[in-house]
């Protein structure tokens, strides 16, 4: 073959791929939204524990002393069941699951477009390159949906961590949190924390993509590409407790930095006056305050990345 038949090859096998690309978008986009919803609102009392948890030094409820701090996982659950209800658990999941239908359905169809681009031409075929383009995939994946599904992550985060029952709450709902929010402090106010959110997710789906998808090719051999269900557990949890736990103090941060939009009283000027004064006033650990929760969480985390796959073939085999 000369040089300008395996350039014409090459650019066919590029022009194939980019129409691969385009076809399977939509398959991934309904993959992931499906698996997001159902899975997050299963794990959603979970997550709520996480959040009060976390956020609890910033929450002007319990800074204010109308309601006592949380001492760990069980006793936020028993008693935020005890003082607003079971229903309670799911405060704050209507926003969350309609975050979660664009964000892992654009996380998932996204992770895959980008890594399929930066590996085009790539025929060498090395680990790192591999490596490289998976966690640069995710980074770049959870950095575009995080921009767009902003405002319905920090209407998650403020939600969750209203407490009281119905008529003593700050927020009724997600339009009543944006307008009120918007007309305090502008569209500065509803994406107060997104750098801090960027970096996190940088870290986060960087590992929690690139991670379970390098390990996935590594264990997967050229006789047996299927790699068993179990094994996709083992590798989707440990990836996802490791990005977790990785990320975790910048999850931290970003959520206290969420929770001064609307707010009179500005405790920090800053992502790094956060940083500096949580350290200083609460110690390190309280970076990692609900960090127990989160591994708990990370379940259903884990499930959506082993699912997906599953949930695609199905779309596949009926034709979706």
């Amino acid at each position: 073959m000369n040089k300008d038949e395996a350039e014409e090859e090459t650019e066919r096998t590029s022009r194939s791929r980019s129409h691969q690309w385009l076809t399977n978008f939509h398959r991934d986009l309904l993959a992931g939204a499906f698996m997001g919803g159902v899975v997050h609102t299963i794990v959603a009392p979970i997550e709520r524990a996480k959040l009060l948890l976390q956020t609890q030094e910033s929450n002007l409820a319990i800074v204010a002393g109308r309601h006592r701090r949380f001492k760990g996982m069980f006793d936020c659950i028993f008693h935020t069941v005890r003082e607003e209800g079971l229903l309670s658990l799911w405060r704050g999941n209507g926003s969350s699951v309609l975050r979660y239908y664009p964000s892992v359905a654009l996380n998932f169809s996204l992770k895959d477009l980008y890594k399929n681009m930066l590996r085009t031409g790539n025929s060498q075929g090395h680990f790192l390159s591999g490596l490289s383009a998976n966690f640069l995939a995710g980074a770049a994946a959870g950095c575009t949906s995080l921009i767009i599904v902003y405002p319905l992550d920090i209407a998650h985060t403020r939600l969750a961590a209203d407490l009281g029952k119905t008529g003593a709450r700050q927020f009724r709902g997600i339009y009543h949190f944006l307008t009120t929010i918007h007309r305090k402090d502008g569209i500065k106010g509803i994406y107060r924390g997104l750098p801090a959110s960027l970096q996190g997710m940088v870290i986060h789906r960087g590992i929690y993509f690139g991670g379970f998808d390098t390990m996935k090719e590594i264990m997967s051999k050229e006789s047996n590409p299927e790699l068993a269900l179990w094994k996709r557990w083992v590798v989707a949890q440990a990836v996802t407790t490791s990005a977790g736990l990785l990320s975790y103090p910048l999850d931290t941060v970003r959520r206290r930095m969420m929770m001064q939009s609307g707010s009179e009283q500005i405790m920090y000027k800053s992502t790094f006056d956060c940083w500096r004064k949580i350290y200083r006033m609460e110690g390190v650990a309280s970076f990692y305050r609900g960090a127990l929760s989160n591994i708990f969480r990370s379940t259903g985390a884990a499930a959506i990345l082993v699912l997906y796959d599953e949930v695609k073939k199905f779309m596949e085999w009926g034709g979706l």
